[in-house]
């Protein structure tokens, strides 16, 4: 829902900032008031197409920014695959400078205006001169047509989900074969290839984990050889010259034992610790006497896992990925080995289901058909009221090729006069007689769609009296669970209005500005009465005006 429109330096606008509301949101003036330039600022901020004329004179740049809130899910989907925050408001914002050039803010993210337009087109649907409206793409007519049927027909949107099933599995079988036969063509080269690679890797007989676990055994093994040479060089400081130290400390020992004095040896206390050093040197030496490394079983181990390493740079693979690497080739020579029994087996299946898939897409082509009956008897009881009793509407449902949404095609088709040809919405001329169309259509598909505001502009284009009451009540309708602005110059459709808004033109010297105001009580009164007599507002008319406000 539109909740605010800023408008700066467009046009006659100097600064407007307006407040929408939910329902139904008029808004009337005299001709030539500016009525215009709200759609022109409004379709600038939805990413329409710019024109630098837009730009009010003097100044160097414009802009718009309308905000909205309640965003519908599809809304925030597209959203999401631009790269932005799927917000609960946005804020759609575009300036325009006097060179022509324009930029686009999503709740002030830059963006381009493809993406604003994107966005603002699921916003906005309009209606009249400025049309973008969605329905006149013939691309969202199937999707139209199936909202109206599953809110009419709650089996419809089980018939559907059985379509895209169907599809699914069709469309999976295809292409597995596609695959296999792709296969068989380049047969010979591949058995060749995947026979080769299938025994290497057989031979090679890898372990998820293996590489990891060899690459921490070379690493200690290495560790520890360094640690040997170490301990070696230890072995011989303990050995210098080939002669044992501890042999060498006891020769010491020996030697002061051999002195002799009154009584006991004077040097009995360095003797021992002679001998106990002796003792503690031969203690250590045997302790930090290297094991044996097995540079056999180091080579071993180096050997398998460049090995190991090799397969998986082959192959572009993790190590860990090899068995898994070996299984999808086993399979692959498998599948060639028996394609012909393969082949045959996947043909046999898809026959299944594309039986299976025409079934269910016949069935929900019987649905689509009786939806476009029902579809084109309420839009045909809609006409008359809206002074369109010689038009004629019609659903054209022909063969598509078949998809995940079945085997049909829908076109909405139109002729406004009778002995004309029925013409798709699209290819229709453009104006109030097709705003009104639109209306109608719009009125009986309600409910069905994420677009919360319609804007409708001249609309009102050559009725009045009870046509003109008729177009209101519709557009009453169709904004109760929404939001519709409208641009008249009916008063009773103004007579409908939940709130009113006023155009107004001034002049000041040389300066012209148009402004815009909501109007409530007397005002809203007199506007409708002014629509009714012209400059001179009368108590007859002012009577009148009250009759027509809902």
């Amino acid at each position: 829902m539109l909740t605010n429109l800023y408008i700066s330096n467009i046009v006659l606008i100097e600064k407007l900032n307006l407040e929408f509301g939910h329902g139904l949101n008029v808004l009337t003036g005299e001709t030539g008031a500016g009525k215009s330039i709200l759609m022109d600022a409004l379709s600038l901020a939805l990413g329409a197409r710019s024109d630098a004329g837009l730009v009010r004179s003097g100044c160097d740049m414009g802009s718009a920014t309308a905000e909205f809130t309640v965003v519908g899910e599809s809304i925030k989907n597209i959203l999401v695959e631009n790269g932005l925050d799927a917000d609960e408001t946005i804020v759609l914002r575009r300036t325009l400078g006097v060179d022509g050039k324009s930029r686009a803010w999503i709740n002030d993210i830059p963006v381009s205006v493809r993406v604003l337009k994107m966005v603002g087109d699921a916003l906005v649907e309009i209606h009249g001169q400025f049309a973008n409206h969605t329905l006149l793409n013939p691309a969202t007519h199937r999707p139209t047509l199936d909202s109206f049927a599953g809110i009419n027909n709650p089996e419809f949107i089980s018939q559907q989900k059985s379509v895209r099933e169907s599809y699914n599995t069709l469309h999976a079988i295809e292409t597995k074969i596609t695959e296999l036969q792709d296969l068989v063509a380049r047969s010979t080269m591949e058995r060749e290839f995947l026979e080769h690679n299938v025994a290497e890797l057989r031979a090679l007989n890898v372990k998820p984990g293996e590489e990891d676990e060899l690459a921490t055994i070379r690493a200690n093994m290495m560790k520890a050889e360094k640690n040997t040479a170490i301990l070696n060089d230890a072995q011989d400081a303990l050995n210098p010259n080939g002669n044992s130290l501890e042999s060498m400390i006891c020769n010491v020992a020996h030697i002061l034992e051999r002195v002799h004095s009154d009584g006991d040896n004077p040097y009995t206390e360095q003797i021992n610790i002679l001998y106990d050093a002796a003792q503690n040197v031969a203690s250590v030496s045997e302790t930090i006497k290297p094991e044996s490394t097995d540079i056999g079983t180091i080579d071993d181990i180096e050997e398998r896992l460049f090995a190991i390493r090799a397969a998986a740079r082959k192959h572009r693979v993790l190590p860990d990925e090899l068995p898994n690497k070996l299984t999808e080739m086993e399979n692959a020579l498998n599948a060639i080995d028996n394609s012909d029994a393969e082949l045959q087996k996947l043909q046999r299946e898809l026959t299944g289901a594309k039986k299976q898939f025409d079934e269910y897409a016949r069935e929900l082509s019987k649905m689509r058909y009786a939806a476009a009956t029902a579809i084109r008897t309420r839009i045909l009881s809609e006409l008359p009221d809206l002074k369109l009793g010689s038009a004629d509407f019609m659903v054209e449902i022909t063969n598509a090729s078949p998809s995940a949404s079945g085997i049909d095609d829908v076109v909405f088709m139109i002729k406004t006069n009778p002995g004309m040809p029925f013409a798709p919405l699209n290819k229709s001329a453009s104006g109030g007689e097709l705003a009104r169309f639109m209306l109608a259509l719009r009125v009986v598909l309600a409910g069905g769609t994420d677009a919360h505001t319609f804007v409708f502009d001249e609309i009102d284009t050559g009725i009045s009296g009870a046509t003109a009451s008729a177009v209101g009540a519709r557009l009453n309708k169709l904004s109760e669970n929404g939001q519709s602005i409208v641009i008249t110059h009916s008063a009773q459709v103004a007579g409908f209005a939940d709130r009113h808004y006023k155009i107004a033109k001034s002049t000041n010297g040389d300066k012209t500005t148009t402004s815009v105001a909501e109007i409530i009580g007397d005002e809203h009164v007199n506007e409708i009465a002014r629509i009714i007599s012209g400059a001179e507002i009368t108590p007859e008319s002012i009577a009148t005006a009250k009759t027509l406000i809902k």
